[in-house]
């Protein structure tokens, strides 16, 4: 993977990973999906001696995106997420934080589309929208690390939940063969939940593919 080093953390009461994508060289970093813990993982970037170069969401659902904004406050620096995410990060009934007892909403402050190149921390990053786990999901691929973060659209020989509003199985079926399946096999899948899988693992035996 060259300079790019991954940390990660489990956070939130359902154990969401969020992972930051760390320039060895430069020591900047890109934090995906910080649902919670925002004061933990500004004590964990103070540590490490990085610089905050982007906040990446992968959905706006309140495990993910809940801890966006206070970091974003904490280390000033940008939240992304998919153009068609903007309703659910709004909308307390749609990013799920009503599951536990809030009625919270949340923002970005730059929206991103499907297959928009991004160059952050260092990194070329190239934006995979991913609709069926939510209506503006999306995944970011670092091709040149052989990387891509996944969030709640691809699991270790599953997928994502699609019984909330906004989630269609069909729809994350098809967002994982058209989006993820063409990568190359040795690309390494980091899940918003669970374990590190591989592209080539999950083609051959993921029950939902």
């Amino acid at each position: 993977m060259g300079k790019l080093q991954i940390a990660h953390y489990m956070v939130g009461p359902v154990q969401t990973n969020c992972y930051f994508a760390i320039n060895k060289e430069t020591r900047e970093v890109l934090v995906i999906d910080p649902g919670e813990e925002a004061a933990r993982l500004m004590q964990q970037i103070k540590a490490q001696e990085l610089t905050v170069v982007a906040i990446l969401l992968t959905h706006g659902h309140f495990d993910h995106a809940g801890g966006a904004g206070e970091l974003s406050e904490l280390c000033n620096a940008p939240v992304y997420a998919h153009e068609a995410e903007k309703e659910t990060l709004e909308s307390d009934k749609l990013n799920a934080s009503w599951m536990v007892g809030k009625k919270e909403t949340y923002r970005a402050d730059l929206f991103v589309k499907d297959e928009q190149e991004l160059d952050l921390a260092g990194f070329h990053i190239r934006v995979l929208f991913t609709p069926g786990h939510t209506k503006g999901g999306c995944c970011y691929y670092f091709p040149y690390e052989d990387v891509v973060f996944s969030g709640d659209t691809l699991f270790q020989m599953s997928v994502g939940r699609t019984d909330f509003e906004g989630g269609s199985m069909s729809q994350i079926v098809r967002s994982i063969q058209e989006k993820l399946m063409p990568l190359p096999d040795k690309t390494v899948v980091y899940p918003g939940h669970g374990d590190v899988t591989t592209i080539e693992t999950e083609r051959m035996y993921n029950p939902y593919l």
